[in-house]
């Protein structure tokens, strides 16, 4: 078996989205993603994820249940210019503006930017200001 590692702490824990079309979901993930620096995996398993992501159609193995309505997922960022760069491959890889880059109420130095992914979950970009971290992600490995 190929040895695998996760990150945990530097997105969220894990989600699943069941999408009705794969490959634009895939695309639209992809070009966020890269902007965020988080690679992604699973491409060709009828499914595929990055780090705590996991998005599938409701035909896959890894999908249960009855579709839902609309999600909202936050993904972490560095800074201002990411949040503004996630915005950007976002709206060019078939996403919907849901709130341009800036400022937000809900606590000094939030920084965020909203879309809407092709299944319209809102997906928001949130960079919160100056921060210490003890690390950037904890990785597990098997």
């Amino acid at each position: 078996m190929e040895t695998q590692e996760l990150h945990r702490g530097r997105l969220i824990d894990h989600i699943q989205l069941v999408v009705r079309d794969l490959p634009a979901s895939q695309k639209f993930y992809t070009a966020v993603f890269e902007v965020l620096g988080i690679p992604l995996g699973g491409a060709d398993d009828g499914y595929f994820w990055a780090d705590e992501l996991f998005v599938s159609t409701a035909d896959s193995e890894a999908a249960q249940g009855a579709l839902t309505g609309r999600h909202h997922l936050a993904f972490q960022a560095r800074d201002h210019a990411m949040v503004e760069a996630f915005y950007q491959a976002a709206l060019a890889a078939g996403g919907k503006d849901n709130g341009a880059p800036g400022e937000r109420p809900y606590h000094p130095g939030y920084y965020a930017a909203f879309v809407l992914d092709p299944d319209g979950n809102n997906i928001e970009a949130v960079f919160h200001g100056d921060a210490k971290r003890s690390a950037s992600s904890v990785r597990i490995t098997f």
